[in-house]
């Protein structure tokens, strides 16, 4: 080796070790990971944290973007595995981070979370109670400061209310499509053709059930619209599916319930009520509850389809079950509001409107929420079915109310979307479409989302809100220990102990 070599190759030898303490100084690890499961979820989800690449029996300290949250010690292979964590319940919808940071060395790994508040069917959840617990961005304090977002144009009336799952809404209408768009946008991902569309998707597992008044029932691939089955029932179907443990359970024109595999499409069974049924089941506790046009409600064994009770109002029960707390909320045409023991059918309360209530219930914090046909909003106490406070608005409210964070969301035939204080009924934002809203709205990761007889329409904060609400990524220099924290489980075994 020459003189020159020999000056060049330690010179070479120099700037890499200057590269590496960079590096080092900058939170660079050498092979180390981190993974999680799930990826995504709502505020308070828990998470499984694991990592590898670190030193044996070293300290890493596990933060949710900047607070430090938990402590694992690895095991003789640098690897630690399923240390739990909780997504903070303030953590704002959209990508935070997870770190893993050894303390001996300050390099460690980054994995992306997304916090979802997703609103995947009309009832939010199977109960059908429409109520969203995890939004954290709009309050009564916030909402009144939101206006247009997007508006989106289909083809006819949008009677069908959004479901909105992992950044896409999903709508149908009665030009015969149902649409996905892009829930930040509007902008048009796909849309398929099912014949009329008043029936609310459901999103579950990477699949899109709605009904048609083709007479079908429908699974797209929430991706593509690629159809992955359809089920043909005997008439009509303007239902809206509910979709747990694997079943999608659904009502028909032809007076049946049905229970299909959510796989597959293969009937489970069948009910057969006194008529047609628009009323959408809520699921709750291995029973499927519905209103039939024959003037009941209806209680089923969710897996045989076996009648467990039924309860008989005065008149036709198009709107849908509500489950909270052992009680079946819902309502007939018959003005009345009813409260129904969920394991006995027996009536607990009634409570008379001026009108037909075609609405469906939502329920939160002790209170039913409801709309009726004399342009009334009710808030009801749910233990008593007295009535706490009303608002009234310009024409009938056909629309199923949605509850977040304190706040009310309804439309009303008036044309307008309105936001009301969940505690006193008093306004606090409404926006006028210019034609009916019977569809209910869907309040997801910091939005509003509804159809009106015209539009599509999604409201935020200001344009372009969601997308800043996503965190920065930590630089893991940046991150400081909690030093009170104790190891997690499970904790690596020592050198000396039992084997890891």
């Amino acid at each position: 080796m020459t003189c020159t070599e020999t000056v060049l190759n330690a010179a070479s030898r120099q700037i890499g070790l200057a590269c590496i303490a960079i590096l080092l100084l900058a939170g660079f690890g050498f092979g180390q990971t981190v993974s999680l499961s799930p990826k995504t979820g709502p505020p308070t989800t828990n998470v499984l944290v694991s990592g590898s690449g670190f030193s044996p029996y070293a300290a890493i300290d596990i933060y949710f973007d900047t607070t430090d949250v938990a402590l694992a010690v690895a095991n003789s292979s640098g690897s630690f595995s399923k240390i739990a964590i909780q997504v903070p319940s303030t953590a704002l919808p959209g990508k935070q981070w997870v770190s893993a940071l050894q303390r001996s060395t300050d390099t460690g790994a980054q994995a992306p979370f997304r916090v979802n508040t997703n609103w995947s069917e009309v009832g939010f959840t199977p109960k059908g109670d429409r109520l969203n617990p995890y939004e954290n961005v709009l309050s009564p304090s916030t909402v009144g400061a939101i206006d247009l977002q997007w508006s989106y144009t289909t083809g006819d009336t949008v009677a069908s209310s959004p479901a909105v799952a992992n950044g896409v809404v999903y709508v149908g209408s009665d030009d015969g499509n149902v649409y996905a768009l892009n829930a930040a946008t509007g902008a048009k991902l796909w849309s398929y053709s099912v014949g009329l569309a008043d029936s609310s998707p459901a999103v579950a597992n990477g699949v899109v059930y709605v009904g048609s008044g083709d007479g079908s029932v429908y699974a797209l691939n929430a991706a593509t619209g690629a159809v992955l089955w359809s089920y043909t029932t005997g008439s009509s179907v303007f239902s809206s599916p509910a979709v747990a443990n694997g079943v999608v359970y659904i009502g028909s024109f032809d007076s049946n319930v049905y229970a299909l595999n959510a796989t597959t499409g293969a009937k489970l069974w069948a009910y057969t009520t006194g008529s047609y049924l628009f009323s959408s089941p809520a699921v709750a506790n291995g029973v499927v509850y519905v209103g039939s046009d024959d003037r009941s409600v209806y209680a089923l064994n969710a897996t045989t389809g076996t009648k467990l009770w039924s309860y008989s109002t005065g008149d036709s029960v198009i709107s849908s079950p509500a489950v909270a707390i052992g009680v079946v909320y819902v309502a007939s045409f018959d003005n009345n509001v009813y409260a129904l023991s969920a394991s006995t059918g027996a009536k607990l309360w009634t409570y008379t409107t001026g009108d037909s209530v075609y609405s469906s219930p939502a329920v939160a914090n002790g209170v039913v929420y409801i709309g009726s046909w004399d342009n009334n909003v009710y808030a009801l106490n749910a233990t008593t079915g007295t009535k706490l406070w009303t608002y009234t608005t310009g024409n009938n409210v056909f629309s199923s109310p949605a509850v977040a964070n304190g706040v009310v969301y309804v439309g009303s035939d008036d044309g307008n979307v309105y936001a009301l204080n969940a505690s006193t009924g008093v306004k606090l934002w409404s926006y006028t479409t210019g034609y009916p809203v019977d569809s209910s709205p869907a309040v997801a990761n910091g939005m509003v989302y509804v159809g009106s007889y015209d539009n599509v329409y999604a409201f935020d904060q200001q344009p372009g809100e969601a997308s800043r609400r996503t965190q920065q990524r930590p630089a893991l220099n940046t991150l400081h220990p909690d030093f009170t924290l104790k190891p997690s489980q499970p904790v690596a075994k020592l050198p000396g102990t039992d084997s890891d």
